[in-house]
């Protein structure tokens, strides 16, 4: 009975969410007009379906801007990783390529309803700090090791 009702919430969520979406349409609705949103129909839309507020307030453009700098950004990491000289350093980069990857598919995933709602934050976007910072180490390290590439091999 209990599996019943999360499924059921589960269910109602994705639902919810998808209606919010297609409700920005091309343009959107406008910065903090979505109805959907605003009336807190879509639960956790500060964290987990953060993809569905940007998708209501800004429609396909600024969804479209959002995924194209997310894709931008991992070709970036690519880039810095096929340049490393040590292998550790290319490793590395490419586990951060591929962990970013793996929240951001899992999270537009879900909240377009194609991977179940698990609760995985939207890289760089969804509100709390640990995930931020966890990120933002991520990056710095990677970046640190990109600085320090050309010693490596002297």
């Amino acid at each position: 009975m209990v599996r019943l009702k999360i499924l059921l919430a589960q269910v109602i969520i994705s639902f919810q969410s998808k209606v919010a979406i297609g409700s920005g349409g091309f343009a959107g609705k406008g910065f903090l007009q979505g109805t959907q949103t605003l009336f807190n129909y879509v639960p956790e839309q500060s964290t987990d379906f953060i993809f569905t507020s940007i998708a209501e307030q800004f429609g396909f453009i600024g969804s479209f801007i959002l995924i194209g700098l997310y894709v931008l950004l991992l070709l970036r990491i690519i880039a810095v990783a096929e340049r490393q000289r040590s292998p550790f350093a290319r490793v590395y980069a490419y586990g951060v390529a591929s962990i970013l990857f793996l929240h951001f598919a899992v999270n537009i995933g879900m909240t377009i309803g194609l991977v179940p709602v698990i609760g995985i934050p939207l890289p760089f976007i969804s509100y709390g700090g640990s995930s931020f910072l966890s990120f933002t180490i991520l990056l710095f390290v990677l970046i640190k090791f990109d600085t320090e590439r050309l010693s490596v091999l002297r």
